[in-house]
């Protein structure tokens, strides 16, 4: 089976580019462009992995990661967050609420892809 990711985030053009490198790496995607859309696509595309900008409008992304860890549904999801904010309290932040790896923007698309594989795969990211 084709592995599932959900990509969250507000900016087009990023949803763009980050669509683009994960369906030609292979990859089934689904889109939501907010905090709340980013629950209900997850509730019915059932990802496993979510790829999860952190500063989002209605619902951020800290909070989304959080209800995600707390849905047994999902417990198993993967959560990679992306945000361009890059201070370390963050990234703990990220950490303890449940995401497996933090990328800041901007980020390189091979890194991206490599963390999705490597996240996918049950490899350290």
């Amino acid at each position: 089976m084709t592995p599932r990711i959900l990509i969250v985030d507000d900016e087009p053009a990023i949803v763009l580019s980050i669509e683009f490198l994960l369906q030609n790496a292979g990859y089934q995607t689904a889109v939501a462009r907010n905090g709340c859309e980013a629950l209900r696509e997850a509730a019915s595309f059932l990802p496993q992995l979510v790829v999860l900008d952190v500063m989002l409008p209605e619902v951020d992304g800290f909070e989304v990661c959080r209800q995600l860890r707390a849905d047994p549904i999902h417990a198993g999801v993967k959560i990679l967050l992306l945000s361009a904010r890059g201070r370390a309290e963050e990234m703990e932040r990220g950490t303890r609420l449940g995401a497996h790896s933090y990328m800041t923007k901007p980020f390189a698309t091979r890194d991206l892809v490599a963390s999705v594989r490597a996240l996918l795969s049950g490899e350290a990211a």
